[in-house]
């Protein structure tokens, strides 16, 4: 299988092409910089330039021919959030994936990609209480649930050529990026702790299930709309604060108060202090088994404590 992936360079676009070619597919990295790609991904990965994402389609070299493309790339979230920065966020994944989508209509239909794995978030469902949330509850209200809507929206356009999967991402624990690598240190020095009282629930999923549920995703001809990227056992802050310093063998009992939060970070406080008990139930339908279903577990991995 010839897969094309954009974002290539991040997180889960350099786990996600690490496990195609050890399956022995054809990974092809579509990044803003071509030769920083090669660098990142190693010379043997295909790459191609798309060096302005929101303004231009992608070369339709690197899409024509390829079986599947999955579409990762956006503006990072986790920064302080001004006018400018929310415009740069949406901007991303609205115009970035609507040019996609163009590019990938514009390709002739016997080159054409059959699948397109297309990175979601949970931010969809805005905050929420404890109630479980599954791929049937509506969005939210605020400004990332904004966000999610219109980037679905324009991939779904395609949906009338091409099988369309939306994988809404959780919280994505890796050693190496993402939330989990902000909080080690704070924990490391046994200053970590439960943010604005804990309660609030922490949609988590390792970086293996991820990748593993992408190429799942991509394998599975059933697989199509909305399929929700998270373990089958959320926890609130507060057990993965408990949890964190248990497997690191320090405190994590120092709280965190909301209002320091939003005095650093102003209104992206509220991807921590607030949350959704978000459930896999799509990805649980069609059968997909996952690596790292409990959270001390899946910590221990990630941070080589097993």
């Amino acid at each position: 299988m010839r897969v094309v992936v954009t974002g290539a360079t991040g997180l889960i676009g350099r786990a996600l092409i690490s496990a195609l070619e050890d399956r022995g597919d054809q990974a092809v990295a579509l990044s803003r910089d071509e030769r920083h790609a090669r660098e990142v991904l190693g010379d043997g990965v295909e790459a191609h330039a798309w060096p302005a994402p929101t303004e231009q389609r992608p070369p339709e070299a690197a899409l024509a021919g390829a079986d599947a493309v999955v579409h990762l790339l956006g503006e990072p979230v986790a920064q302080r959030w001004t006018a400018q920065s929310k415009a740069a966020i949406r901007n991303s994944r609205v115009a970035g994936t609507r040019n996609l989508v163009e590019g990938l209509l514009a390709v002739a239909p016997e080159s054409r990609p059959a699948v397109l794995v297309s990175q979601s978030a949970t931010g969809f469902y805005g905050p929420r209480d404890d109630q479980p949330v599954t791929e049937d509850a509506p969005a939210g209200n605020d400004f990332l649930a904004e966000v999610v809507v219109a980037w679905e929206r324009e991939a779904l356009q395609a949906a009338t050529e091409l099988r369309v999967v939306l994988t809404r991402t959780g919280v994505v624990l890796s050693g190496s990026g993402g939330a989990l690598a902000k909080m080690l240190p704070f924990f490391r020095l046994g200053i970590g702790g439960p943010v604005a009282g804990g309660h609030q629930y922490v949609p988590w999923i390792h970086l293996d299930d991820v990748v593993g549920a992408m190429l799942f995703c991509l394998n599975s001809s059933q697989a199509r709309g909305l399929v929700n990227l998270t373990a089958p056992n959320p926890v609130t802050n507060a057990e993965l604060s408990r949890t964190l310093g248990r497997v690191l063998k320090r405190p994590a009992v120092l709280p965190v108060p909301a209002m320091a939060l939003k005095v650093l970070y102003g209104e992206m406080a509220q991807i921590v202090t607030t949350g959704q008990r978000v459930l896999p139930a799509r990805l649980e339908q069609l059968g997909y088994a996952f690596r790292h279903p409990e959270l001390e577990a899946a910590l221990r991995d990630v941070l080589g404590r097993g």
